[in-house]
C-alpha cells in the first residue's frame, strides 16, 4: 500500500507541474483540436476542385458537351487556353489537367473513326493525377456514348455487379483521416510528455532528490506513466467527442469505453518508450531529436495512409512490433465497425506485450543511468 501511495502522490506532483506549464497546456489543446480538424478537413485522398484547362479546336456540340460535363466537386470550371500555351501552363503548375480536342473530332466520331483526345497531366500531384485521369476518361466516354445513342445507359454487361459499401457509405475521407490524425497526436504526446517530464527532473537535479527518498525507480516511472497517460487520455476522449464526432461529423458506431481501454493499453506502451528515450538523452533537445526518427515511421507506416498489406513484407513484419499498428486497427474496428472485445483482444494483447518489453527496458536504463 505504501508503494501505491507513493505512485499516487508522485503522479499528483506531475499533474500539478503540468497545470502551471502553460506551454504544454497550449500544446495539448492545439494537438487535440486544430491538428486533427484542419488536416482531416483540408487534406485527404479524395479529389476536390482539380484545375482543368482545355484546347477546343473542334468547337462542335460534342466538344461543348464534354466541357460542360467537367464540373464540381471534382473539378473546377474548365478554362480555355491556346494550344501553344499547354507547355507553359503545365511547367508553371497552373493546371493539373489539360484536355486537347482536335479539329474534326465530332465529324470523325459520327463517321465511326477513332479520333484521339489528348489529356496532359501534371503527375507531381500524384493523387489527383491518378483519380482525375479515371474520372475524365469516364466523363468523355459517357458523353460520346450519350451523344451517339441518346442515353447514358450502355450495353448490358455479361455479369451484374452488386457493390455494397459498409461503415462509410459515402466514402467520406475526413471520417477516417480524423481518426488517423487523432492516433498521430496521441502517439506524439504519449512519447514526448513523459520524456519531457523525466528530462526536466534530470536538468533540475530533482531525480537525485527523489532517489535518496524512500522511493524506488519503479515508483517514479509508474507515477510519470499514469499522470501523463491521464492527461493524454482525457484530451483524446474529449477530442474524439467534440472534434472527431462534433466538428468533423464522423459517426462513432462502437463502444467508447472499449476504445478508452485500448487507449490506456497503448499509452502504457508509448509512455514506456518515451521514458526509455529520456534515459538515453541528456537534455530536452536531444530527446526531441531522438524521438523524431521513431515517431514519424511508426505513425506514417501504421496502416493509416497506406494499408499494411500494400507495404513490402519486411515492413509488415517490422510494423507488427510497433504499438501504433495495433492501436489503429483497434480504433477503426471499435469505432467504425462496432467490434467487441472478442474481435480486438489480439490487439490488446499485442500492445500489452510490447508495452511490457518497453517498460522493462526503460526500468533497466533508468537504474543504469541513476545508479
Amino acid at each position: 500500500m505504501r508503494m501505491f501511495r507513493h505512485i499516487y502522490r508522485l503522479g499528483l506532483k506531475e499533474l500539478i507541474s503540468f497545470r502551471y506549464d502553460y506551454v504544454l497546456i497550449v500544446l495539448v489543446l492545439y494537438s487535440f483540436t486544430v491538428m486533427i480538424i484542419v488536416p482531416a478537413l483540408g487534406t485527404g485522398l479524395q479529389m476536390r476542385d482539380a484545375a482543368v484547362a482545355y484546347v477546343d479546336e473542334d468547337q462542335s456540340p460534342l466538344s461543348a458537351r464534354i466541357r460542360e460535363a467537367i464540373r464540381k466537386p471534382y473539378f473546377k470550371e474548365p478554362r480555355e487556353i491556346a494550344f501553344h500555351d499547354i507547355d507553359r501552363v503545365m511547367d508553371r503548375s497552373e493546371y493539373t489537367f489539360v484536355i486537347h480536342i482536335p479539329g474534326g473530332f465530332q465529324k470523325d466520331v459520327l463517321a465511326g473513326r477513332s479520333p484521339v483526345v489528348r489529356i496532359d497531366i501534371d503527375a507531381t500531384a500524384a493523387g489527383h493525377a491518378k483519380l482525375g485521369t479515371t474520372y475524365l476518361t469516364r466523363i468523355i466516354t459517357n458523353e460520346i456514348y450519350t451523344y451517339l445513342h441518346g442515353s447514358e445507359k450502355q450495353a448490358a454487361l455479361p455479369i451484374e455487379l452488386n457493390i455494397r459499401v459498409s461503415y462509410n457509405q459515402n466514402r467520406e475521407n475526413s471520417w477516417f483521416m480524423s481518426l488517423v490524425f487523432l492516433n498521430h497526436m496521441i502517439t506524439l504526446l504519449s512519447i514526448i510528455l513523459p520524456a519531457a517530464a523525466l528530462i526536466k527532473e534530470k536538468e533540475r537535479g530533482t531525480v537525485e532528490h527523489l532517489l535518496v527518498m524512500p522511493l524506488v525507480p519503479l515508483e517514479i516511472t509508474l507515477a510519470k506513466v499514469w499522470a501523463n497517460s491521464f492527461i493524454i487520455a482525457t484530451g483524446a476522449m474529449l477530442s474524439l467527442l467534440f472534434a472527431v464526432k462534433g466538428v468533423i461529423g464522423a459517426p462513432l458506431h462502437g463502444s467508447i469505453f472499449l476504445f478508452f481501454i485500448g487507449t490506456m493499453f497503448f499509452l502504457f506502451a508509448a509512455s514506456a518508450l518515451g521514458i526509455f528515450l529520456a534515459t538515453i538523452a541528456k537534455n530536452l533537445p536531444q530527446a526531441g531529436l531522438l524521438s523524431m526518427p521513431i515517431i514519424v515511421p511508426i505513425s506514417m507506416l501504421n496502416g493509416g495512409t497506406t494499408p499494411l498489406e500494400s507495404m513490402p513484407v519486411f515492413l509488415q513484419v517490422i510494423m507488427k512490433f510497433a504499438p501504433t499498428t495495433h492501436y489503429l486497427e483497434l480504433s477503426a474496428a471499435v469505432l467504425f465497425r462496432d467490434a467487441g472485445i472478442a474481435v480486438v483482444w489480439p490487439q490488446l494483447l499485442a500492445m500489452a506485450a510490447i508495452g511490457t518489453v518497453l517498460f522493462i527496458g526503460a526500468m533497466a536504463r533508468f537504474r543504469a543511468t541513476f545508479r
